[in-house]
């Protein structure tokens, strides 16, 4: 059986910075990957066609296609891309004349399909998908925390809250996960027993490449899967991935007038200004060769996988959902052409799910130790010395939430039996300063200055707060509260109540 993962994240961005890091971020994910891959999901899935792929999405992305600032901001930003295509239209340079036209087509159809079916949100779109069993839904905690890093209690509530959160939105509970960074560390899938987990994601190496079945973890029945690189690679690395054909729409060369995307790879050494115009159809050419190749690698994969193993085997394809359309702008085609082409050519689709419930899981428990999907397969990228500052800056957010809750609590006479809206927006600011993304920017020196900006900024909005219900100040803590959470009012259910006790209680 083959089965296709897509992973969908972004940071919290509403009302912190628009460009060339913030919100603009969103809107290109939004109107080159998430409107028209649910659009291709759709198109399939009113063929009759079901369980095509497991799709994540992180409680905060959802949070974000919900929100009604990122929804008028959404909106906003598709107006201008078609007036931009105005502005190439109107160019003297023919294929500048071409591309204005193309880009006007496509937001003139991006815009349409955002107003009838997005303009209420994101949950509506995906719950379609959920409740017509085209997809297996998985959840994750909540602002994507690198899980090995998070104190054990924090841990549980992120992971708690962000599984309730998919409930609210969509009437379902997910079954798996995708752990962010594909992070753990021993232990881990404990808590992931206790929360009602049954599978998870993690990187090829961190099963030693024999990715052939699904195994229980330890002495756990929650269930890993582990991502083929051998077929994985094929589509995404930056040796030999598809993305770098050269007849593909080239993602860093602008026109610097408009905004929008005028050239073709050409060449990896070929310089911007010498890139040839985009073609349409030689990128349509090169799908239809890829989706070929694709099939044909996961066909071979399989039989030698499957002979290897002496039974039928598993591939499991993982990818970043943005790939498909922000980063690969031919994603999308390259997506609907694949799940046609897969079950054409006899090769079984399914979800995680379906794995599991196929019996596509064998050997013995697998002892898993301390892995990631990042760099060198380890922590480096989150723990290593070029995030050492935010190491401790994390740590320290933590501690100080903990303690100043704990002491709350206490003396509030050992529980909190109303709602405290100051509780809840300390955790939320705790938990969006140890967000993944913060260390991963800084690590991979993508937009480093905005990450760790962004990180003390949640750090500053915890610590005063944090100060203000310590000394007994009520009214200020109240009055910081409200005004952290006009900027930070992702999980509206985050309930500080369900944060387990220091005796393991809640």
């Amino acid at each position: 059986m083959f089965a296709l993962v897509l992973h969908s994240h972004l940071p919290w961005l509403a009302n912190h910075g628009r460009w060339p890091v913030g919100e603009e971020w969103l809107y290109q994910s939004w109107a080159a990957t998430y409107l028209p891959v649910t659009d291709v999901l759709r198109r399939l899935a009113a063929e009759g066609r079901g369980r095509m792929l497991t799709l994540g999405i992180t409680p905060v992305l959802a949070a974000q296609l919900d929100d009604p600032h990122c929804l008028a901001g959404m909106h906003h930003w598709l107006g201008n891309w078609q007036l931009r295509a105005h502005e190439a239209a109107a160019m003297s340079e023919p294929s500048y004349r071409a591309l204005g036209a193309r880009e006007h087509r496509a937001a003139s159809e991006a815009l349409e399909t955002f107003e009838t079916r997005w303009r209420h949100g994101g949950s509506p779109v995906l719950r379609e998908l959920i409740d017509a069993d085209a997809i297996e839904l998985l959840g994750g905690p909540l602002a994507h925390p690198f899980q090995p890093l998070l104190d054990p209690r924090l841990r549980a509530f992120s992971l708690s809250e962000g599984l309730a959160d998919a409930h609210a939105r969509w009437g379902h509970r997910p079954r798996g996960i995708w752990a962010p960074e594909c992070g753990y560390t021993p232990g881990l899938e404990i808590g992931y027993a206790a929360a009602g987990v049954e599978h998870f994601m993690v990187d090829g190496p961190a099963l030693h490449g024999d990715t052939a079945l699904g195994r229980t973890v330890r002495d756990s029945d929650v269930v890993c899967f582990g991502r083929d690189l051998q077929v994985s690679y094929r589509v995404w690395s930056p040796k030999s991935g598809y993305p770098g054909h050269s007849a593909y729409r080239d993602f860093h060369t602008y026109c610097h007038d408009t905004g929008l995307k005028p050239a073709r790879v050409t060449g990896r050494t070929v310089p911007s200004h010498e890139k040839a115009p985009y073609d349409p159809e030689l990128a349509s050419q090169a799908v239809d060769r890829h989706v070929a190749d694709f099939v044909e690698t996961v066909r071979k994969r399989l039989s030698s996988e499957s002979e290897r193993i002496g039974r039928d085997a598993l591939v499991v394809a993982a990818f970043d959902t943005e790939l498909f359309g922000h980063w690969w702008y031919e994603g999308p085609l390259f997506l609907e052409r694949v799940l046609r082409a897969l079950p054409e050519a006899g090769i079984e689709v399914g979800t995680l799910a379906d794995a599991r419930a196929r019996g596509y899981v064998g050997g013995d428990p697998v002892d898993l130790e301390d892995s990631s999907w990042g760099s060198g397969k380890d922590w480096r990228v989150w723990a290593g010395d070029q995030v050492a500052d935010l190491v401790c800056l994390n740590e320290e957010v933590v501690r100080t939430t903990l303690d100043v809750l704990d002491k709350a609590v206490a003396r509030d006479g050992g529980a909190v039996r109303l709602r405290n809206r100051v509780y809840d927006q300390m955790l939320r600011e705790a938990l969006l300063t140890v967000s993944s993304d913060w260390a991963f920017m800084v690590s991979k020196d993508t937009a480093a200055a905005y990450a760790r900006d962004r990180a003390h900024k949640h750090a500053h909005a915890l610590r005063e707060i944090a100060d203000a219900v310590a000394s007994g100040r009520d009214a200020t803590a109240i009055r910081l509260a409200d005004a952290w959470n006009r900027a930070d009012n992702l999980f509206p259910g985050l309930d500080a109540r369900r944060l387990p006790r220091p005796d393991g209680g809640l």
